[in-house]
């Protein structure tokens, strides 16, 4: 396909195009109204002009009677653009006047009519011309005619004519010129966006579509696209480092498991040290699904899955719940668990993953806020209330806490940080309660609880019937 061609089947040529045949369209029929009526307005001042005409030879002729009526015509054909003048006896012989060779039919009918004539001085060879005229009946049997030349009104129309056709001509050329600069433009941008995409389906994610700053379709279209490759780009990242981390982090489960089973079947002697070794590789298989649960759970928070089965619930429902759960293990771990949970709070969302991503704040203060305040009782607490417009639900603990600079780690895939390797984990409960808040359009904030960390999962708030 040619440039030209490829020019010509541009979208932004075919929509220059149509506007162009529309003006066209639109200036023609002006042209052609403005035309019309001129022509009207000319045939209008003819039949007045012929009208006054008419009643002055009628007074003379009753003044006079036929000779003074033809002495009157014959003065004024004498004049330079005269009227057309035409007096006949009632056998239709004419008495005076300045043309000839008119339809007889013309002088029978009274009234106006388009006549074709010749002017008497030019001969046979004279061409016909046309006219306007006016027929009247005087007493005796004359016939009285008088018309006027369609020469104006021809000669305005060749006037407006030629001036049309080349103003059609130059809106068609200006037109085509336009569409073509257009056309390049825009195809110019387009190329560029092509390339740019051909580039990323090559396997670069980094590559982004241009934006002009003009703040026109095409910079909206480019700035919407460059937020689902930055997203796309985030996703494929994360899913690298999903399958790095998950190679790495569960090889040593699953290598323990291994060798367990293998030391089962070297060393056991006994039922119960067959026993036991089924019991170690159970809890060790419990830890793996819970761990594949937990990431198909981000899984679906992240693809939307939990969109379609989402509900309007009261939020501190879940958090009383979650909160009654684990105040056993809070006890038998040392710590008290408080909760300050005030009215309804309700929120659209998935009860369920809201749920989850609570219950892993509160296990994830149990676990790291053993630290407690010196002389006294650690205490974790649970806390709920609105503001501005967000539904708030904060864990907060007197721990070791996180440094400002790893909690943008923290909510990683298997990150585990230093003070916590330790522990019992694998490094995905800040990561689930951080998908769940972006799922419902809220997040996750990690803050400084002076000592220990205070954890605030922020979802939008529904207006409550009170509000």
């Amino acid at each position: 396909m040619t440039a030209l061609a490829k020019l010509f089947r541009t979208t932004a040529f075919k929509i220059v195009a149509a506007y162009l045949l529309i003006f066209a369209l639109f200036a023609a029929g002006v042209v052609f109204y403005l035309a019309r009526h001129t022509q009207q307005l000319v045939v209008s001042q003819i039949t007045e002009t012929v009208d006054l005409e008419v009643r002055n030879l009628t007074e003379q002729y009753g003044i006079g009677g036929i000779g003074r009526l033809v002495d009157v015509i014959e003065r004024r054909t004498a004049q330079p653009g005269s009227n057309l003048y035409l007096v006949t006896a009632y056998s239709g012989d004419a008495l005076a006047g300045n043309i000839v060779d008119i339809p007889v039919s013309v002088l029978q009918n009274e009234g106006w009519s388009e006549i074709t004539y010749r002017h008497p001085e030019a001969g046979n060879a004279a061409k016909e011309s046309r006219a306007l005229a006016r027929v009247t009946f005087l007493s005796g049997g004359f016939r009285l005619l008088v018309g006027r030349d369609f020469e104006e009104r021809d000669r305005l129309r060749q006037i407006l004519a030629q001036p049309a056709r080349w103003a059609v001509v130059l809106i068609v050329v200006m037109g085509v010129a336009g569409g073509i600069f257009v056309a390049r433009r825009v195809l110019k941008r387009i190329d560029s966006m092509t390339a740019t995409n051909e580039r990323i389906m090559a396997g670069d994610l980094t590559g982004r579509l241009a934006v002009t700053g003009s703040g026109d379709e095409f910079d909206r279209l480019a700035n919407s696209l460059n937020a689902m490759l930055e997203r796309i780009e985030a996703l494929m990242s994360g899913l690298k480092q999903v399958s790095d981390n998950i190679a790495h982090d569960l090889k040593t489960p699953l290598t323990r498991l291994h060798n367990r089973s293998e030391e089962a079947l070297r060393s056991a002697k006994s039922e119960g040290d067959y026993r036991a070794a089924l019991e170690s590789t159970i809890e060790e298989s419990d830890g793996l699904i819970r761990t594949f649960d937990a990431l198909l759970m981000i899984a679906r928070a992240e693809a939307g899955e939990a969109r379609h089965g989402m509900t309007d619930f009261d939020a501190n429902d879940v958090a009383k719940s979650v909160v009654e759960l684990y105040e056993p293990l809070a006890e038998e771990k040392g710590l008290h668990l408080a909760a300050d949970i005030e009215g309804p709070l309700p929120v659209h969302g998935s009860r369920e993953l809201v749920g989850q991503a609570l219950a892993n704040l509160i296990d994830n203060a149990i676990k790291y806020g053993a630290a407690g305040r010196p002389g006294g009782k650690s205490e974790i607490r649970v806390a709920t209330h609105r503001e501005n417009g967000s539904a708030l639900l904060t864990v907060a603990d007197h721990g070791c806490g996180i440094a400002a600079g790893d909690r943008g780690r923290a909510v990683e895939r298997f990150v585990r940080l230093e003070p916590s390797r330790s522990r019992p984990g694998v490094g995905l409960g800040l990561s689930l309660a951080s998908a769940v808040a972006r799922l419902h359009g809220g997040e996750l904030r990690l803050e400084d609880n002076s000592p220990g960390l205070r954890v605030t999962l922020a979802l939008p708030a529904q207006r409550s019937e009170g509000a």
